[in-house]
């Protein structure tokens, strides 16, 4: 591909030959030696060669089709219809969620594209070299969780898979704190099957995605038409009333739950970068997560929430949990189909969605001691030691408590990254200083108090009035610190807007720097 010479702006500031930009704006770097002995660098967090950054649109759209499409989406429709909601209410809340967090998905997503860097190395231009292993750590510690949540719903798949077809002695097993022994042992085969997929890289990753994606789309309409056939058409289904109406009851569970759906993915808003970096151009990379995600996530929740109000009327009780739904049917073929596409879903969105974020966010920690797979591995072990059980028994804690909390936190780094990008640098970046010491984005020490302080402030305004209904959570019902309380139901834009000014009040009126930071 032919390239152009560097703008004046930037060469002055870059070694020759090493920062190449081409025609369509994307940048690389052709030559490693100036970088590779320094201990910011490993061949993981290195920019992408051009050659390399093969996604197309349907790659990304059919990587946001299987992470959209798995078990704690379905959760997620079903918990709001049992917390009162009626479908068109639920249906709302997740849409809006799901159009609202493409926003910051897309205005991170480009420097991926144009630089071919991971989420903590594009951190670095804001919180310096050092200083990036805030956020980074922060979200992969949060990927952890999910790690946990989905490996444990993805082996109590198997685990009614395998009861199904070996019997009761399989179900009625020894019970191990708690849960039969069988249920751990289907838990930690989960698990290794994770581990061998993303031990095997990002291009098995992209692959597996590809099929995953269609397949689990067909089982789950082929699920929603017996749902229709047996419950006499949609009319019983779309005829549930709204346990909570129009008025102010609906209101105020509706904030904080908007606040869960975009908190939900507020994770991959931030490392969306460590996909975008593979992208052919901005062009597909764009086009295929508006295609991917706010659709497939509204027709997902369409789907969970048409199957769980059909059971009521087939069964006389919602059954929100779809492996006890494919326990219900007696044909043993038929649940195993069912529960291998929960298996399937679940693979797909914690492969891609809770791995390889925190493996590189691990990696950067350390570059010279943690690769990419080291990085999984972690993850995976973290992801159990979290107790990943104890956090989806309950959807007032599932989505107040553990995506209301984390996701204030997440949108003030957001608003860091968005003011730094877009407005501090004007989307302009110098690869080779991302990865040295006493650089340009080296500030002070490693570390750049201005974003460090924005993000704290906006966290603090976030999350700093999180409270909970007595009885329903581990938050005072006054809020931790109650003036505050207020701001808690609106976190994740609280903390968004909060971290964005802030950052901006501290860096933009500085007109010169040390360490040559323009």
């Amino acid at each position: 591909m032919a390239v152009e010479p560097l703008p004046p702006a930037e060469t002055t500031a870059v070694e020759p030959g090493t920062q190449i930009t081409h025609p369509d704006g994307r940048v690389e770097l052709r030559d490693f030696s100036t970088i590779a002995g320094s201990p910011y660098f490993n061949e993981e967090l290195a920019p992408v060669p051009i050659e390399k950054r093969t996604w197309t649109t349907y790659n990304f759209a059919a990587l946001w089709i299987g992470m959209a499409h798995n078990i704690p989406t379905y959760l997620l429709a079903a918990g709001l219809i049992q917390l009162g909601m009626n479908w068109v209410q639920a249906f709302l809340t997740i849409t809006l969620g799901n159009l609202l967090v493409l926003i910051p998905m897309l205005l991170n997503s480009h420097a991926g594209t144009k630089y071919g860097i991971p989420f903590p190395v594009f951190a670095r231009a804001f919180y310096g070299v050092r200083g990036a292993n805030l956020p980074a750590l922060l979200r992969a510690f949060i990927a952890c969780g999910w790690f946990g949540i989905q490996t444990w719903i993805g082996g109590e798949a198997i685990y009614a898979i395998a009861g199904k077809l070996l019997g009761s002695w399989w179900v009625d097993a020894a019970t191990v704190m708690d849960h039969p022994w069988t249920l751990w042992a289907s838990f930690f085969l989960f698990w290794a099957i994770e581990m061998a997929i993303i031990w095997r890289g990002m291009d098995t990753l992209r692959r597996f995605e590809n099929w995953a994606a269609p397949f689990v789309i067909v089982v789950a309409v082929a699920l929603l038409i017996w749902v229709m056939v047996e419950a006499g058409g949609l009319g019983p289904i779309l005829s549930e009333p709204s346990k909570l109406g129009w008025g102010a009851d609906f209101w105020k569970l509706f904030a904080p739950s908007l606040m869960g759906m975009i908190a939900f993915w507020a994770t991959l808003s931030l490392n969306i970068p460590d996909f975008t970096r593979f992208g052919g151009s901005q062009r597909q990379q764009a086009y295929g997560q508006v295609l991917g995600l706010p659709t497939t996530m509204s027709f997902f929740a369409l789907l969970s929430i048409m199957i769980t109000s059909g059971t009521a009327v087939i069964y006389g009780e919602a059954i929100w949990d779809p492996i006890q739904l494919a326990a219900k049917f007696e044909n043993p073929l038929v649940v195993a189909l069912g529960l291998f596409t929960v298996v399937v879903a679940t693979l797909s969105v914690n492969v891609a969605a809770n791995t390889v974020s925190p493996a590189y966010d691990f990696s950067n920690a350390l570059p010279r001691l943690i690769n990419f797979r080291t990085g999984g591995l972690i993850t995976g072990v973290l992801g159990i030691l979290i107790q990943p059980w104890r956090l989806v028994q309950d959807p007032n804690i599932y989505i107040f408590v553990w995506l209301g909390f984390y996701g204030g936190l997440l949108g003030a780094v957001a608003g860091v990254l968005i003011a730094g990008y877009w407005i501090r640098y004007r989307t302009s970046l110098q690869l080779p200083a991302l990865y040295r010491p006493e650089g340009r984005y080296w500030f002070s020490g490693g570390w750049n108090w201005a974003a460090i302080v924005a993000t704290v402030v906006g966290a603090v305004l976030a999350v700093g009035g999180a409270y909970s209904a007595p009885g329903k959570g581990p938050f005072p019902s006054d809020g931790l610190i109650p003036f505050l309380k207020p701001l808690y139901d609106y976190s994740w834009v609280v903390g968004l807007i909060g971290g964005f000014l802030v950052y901006l009040a501290l860096s933009m009126p500085r007109t010169s720097h040390a360490k040559g930071e323009k």
